[in-house]
């Protein structure tokens, strides 16, 4: 293939014929880069909506959870081992079928009658959306070669992937808001359906490999999928069970053990294994798959935990939330072009830690807060954030896959988007555990000072007692206990929360560290003198 502005196209092609092929090439990327998004927002976009959904599905609240964990399973599962099935089938098969069974399991979920059959769907709305994402990084790589081309489609699938993690929960509650949940389903076919059929129309960027389907490795796809699906599991149920004492999840636990072994035995024994881990040979490539894991923790958790606070200390609706996490959406919208057109002229290093130092710098402002924090205070830690997202994020895919052959690319994409998966399961597993341990504890240190023998406690029970005699009389007193033990648990509440924001804080920061041991990419004139 040859590179025609930027594009590589047939080099048998003169005048119109590159043109018309690099237009195709754009329209192709762009159909693959919006299938990515959609598979990527679907993670996140029914968080917001749980309530809903178990009502229409009759479920209790820890079945409904089910509805997430079922995705998440095959979404982490499925993109590894998509870099197979694409060089099996070709790019250009593989995601038309993924977007086609995505938007027909999407179409499911929205008809799903109880909680089983939406856990089925579920589970194939996962398997299907999970192999576009990790095809649109790899058609990226190789339909844009060049450095200097490839910076623009390189900011927006890096805004595409961030704004789809960081707003699903936001667009969620607004279309559940404003219709019903059936249609964070529905909204999917329109698009899916285009992308479908623009990528069969347009990409065709390589051939398929009939004779990997003789060779398929199928007990290290059952040794992957009993690891990756049992640690996925293990890190989302977990927290919520009081980990190992509830069954099933030590169950999973056991299985992760015993398939993580039997899974990289196979990966480094087996003649073609299911995901060839050898890629992590590559220095680059296996620290930045670690930074990307941090980004990972880092990104899922900070989701997680802004929209609850906002939502269980300061008693926000869904609109009142979306407001406070709009502002790193529309950062983020801003800062991708600027970052797209640094990482052609700096050194993509100092982008990364440029970025990392942002994102440490909001989360420990964050680390602040007080039960009284708002829009305002939440204003300049998002837009810092946002920013920090962005640098780091694109500056790093293209240190991760930029310096990888083209043959090497679907497998290592599969690789680059699971670490940052697998880290914001690990992240939130983290932290729902910590935050129980850490309420508990200012719950106990706050009660130490709110004793009715302190004076400045009875002065405040008195003033709240005056407050609530004219409407309880005699009721007042115990009103009045009541109010003070609402304060009680709303300051430990913000006091575990700042917590958990250091806590990031700090290992945003220790990150750092990792920099400086990625090599400097060479420039495209480099490398074409090497060769």
């Amino acid at each position: 293939m040859a590179v025609y502005e930027g594009v590589a196209v047939d080099p048998s092609l003169t005048g119109e014929a590159k043109r018309a092929a690099q237009r195709r090439g754009w329209y192709g990327f762009w159909a693959m880069a919006i299938g990515s998004f959609m598979a990527i927002l679907d993670i996140q976009i029914v968080a917001s909506s749980i309530n809903e959904i178990r009502a229409g599905l009759s479920a209790s609240i820890d079945e409904i959870q089910w509805v997430q964990t079922s995705y998440l399973v095959a979404e982490v599962i499925a993109i590894p081992l998509s870099g197979y099935l694409a060089r099996m089938l070709s790019t250009r098969v593989y995601f038309t079928f993924s977007a086609v069974g995505f938007t027909l399991a999407s179409l499911a979920c929205a008809c799903a009658w109880n909680l089983p059959s939406m856990v089925v769907f579920r589970v194939l709305q996962g398997l299907l959306g999970g192999g576009m994402i990790p095809a649109a990084f790899a058609t990226m790589f190789i339909l844009f070669p060049d450095q200097r081309s490839r910076a623009i489609p390189q900011a927006l699938t890096g805004m595409l992937t961030l704004l789809a993690s960081t707003l699903g929960p936001t667009i969620g509650g607004y279309i559940t808001d404003g219709l019903s949940w059936h249609w964070l389903f529905l909204l999917n076919l329109l698009p899916g359906l285009v992308c479908a059929w623009i990528a069969w129309t347009l990409v065709d960027i390589d051939r398929p490999q009939p004779e990997l389907r003789r060779q398929i490795d199928l007990w290290g796809l059952l040794f992957m999928s009993m690891f990756l699906g049992g640690l996925e599991y293990t890190l989302d149920d977990g927290p919520r069970h009081d980990w190992f004492a509830q069954d099933s999840v030590a169950a999973c636990a056991l299985l992760t053990a015993v398939g993580g072994v039997l899974f990289f035995w196979r990966a480094f024994t087996a003649t073609n294994p299911i995901v060839d881990l050898r890629t992590f040979r590559n220095r680059n490539f296996a620290l930045s798959s670690l930074v990307s894991t941090v980004i990972g923790v880092s990104m899922f958790t900070l989701i997680y935990l802004t929209p609850v606070f906002l939502g269980q200390v300061r008693g926000y609706n869904s609109l009142q939330i979306g407001e406070v996490m709009m502002v790193q959406g529309a950062v983020m919208f801003v800062s991708a072009p600027l970052a797209g057109q640094l990482q052609i002229r700096a050194d993509p290093r100092w982008m990364i830690a440029f970025g990392l130092a942002l994102l440490s710098a909001g989360t420990w402002i964050n680390a602040q807060l007080t039960a009284d924090w708002g829009l305002v205070e939440f204003a300049l830690p998002q837009a810092l954030r946002g920013a920090g997202f962005v640098f780091t994020y694109i500056a790093l895919t293209g240190l991760a896959l930029g310096t990888l052959p083209a043959h090497e690319l679907h497998n290592a994409s599969g690789l680059f988007n699971v670490t940052r998966n697998l880290g914001g399961a690990l992240g939130l597993a983290v932290v729902n555990t910590l935050i129980n341990q850490r309420t508990w504890l200012h719950w106990q240190q706050l009660a130490e000072t709110t004793r009715l023998s302190r004076e400045p406690v009875r002065e405040a029970l008195a003033g709240m007692q005056g407050m609530l005699r004219p409407e309880l009389g005699g009721g007042a007193q115990a009103g009045s206990i009541g109010m003070l033990a609402q304060q009680v648990q709303l300051q430990a509440a913000a006091m575990t929360y700042a917590d958990m924001f250091l806590l990031l804080a700090w290992s945003i920061t220790l990150t750092l560290l990792l920099v400086p041991l990625l090599d400097k990419p060479r420039n495209d004139l480099e490398a074409a003198a090497a060769h």
